[in-house]
């Protein structure tokens, strides 16, 4: 087997097989269309495409708002109450605070007469036995 290597001219065709073979491993790994710019533009239409998901769906949120601004007056109604702070007559607004709930409670005695700022009963008038 090694005796068909001995000519100079079979030497000169393995040499010229290595090179093309290199070469064409060469293009297909670093060449223009080659391995690594397939796989950047892989991740590049990856991302490409969460990113359409993401506003195909802000743009649904948003279609939805605009049918509802334009066929209901319930949204209409929301938006003036959150935003402009609407209260219709005869309701009562309450609003919820977001503070913690690691504080006590105070409860007062609507009907006690009770000093706010120091929330203590104020003290009776101190008398003088008379004889």
């Amino acid at each position: 087997m090694l005796s068909v290597f001995d000519s100079k001219s079979s030497k000169v065709l393995l040499g010229l097989a290595i090179v093309l073979i290199a070469g064409f491993q060469y293009l297909y790994w670093f060449g223009e269309g080659g391995y690594r710019e397939h796989q950047e533009l892989t991740q590049k239409i990856q991302q490409q495409t969460e990113l359409n998901n993401e506003l195909k769906e802000r743009n649904r949120v948003l279609a939805a708002e605009v049918y509802d601004l334009k066929n209901g007056v319930e949204a209409i109604e929301e938006h003036a109450r959150l935003d402009l702070g609407l209260i219709k007559p005869h309701e009562t607004f309450v609003q919820m605070s977001t503070i913690s709930t690691q504080y006590k409670p105070i409860y007062i005695n609507p009907n006690a007469q009770v000093d706010l700022r120091t929330n203590e009963a104020p003290q009776p008038a101190a008398t003088t036995p008379t004889p």
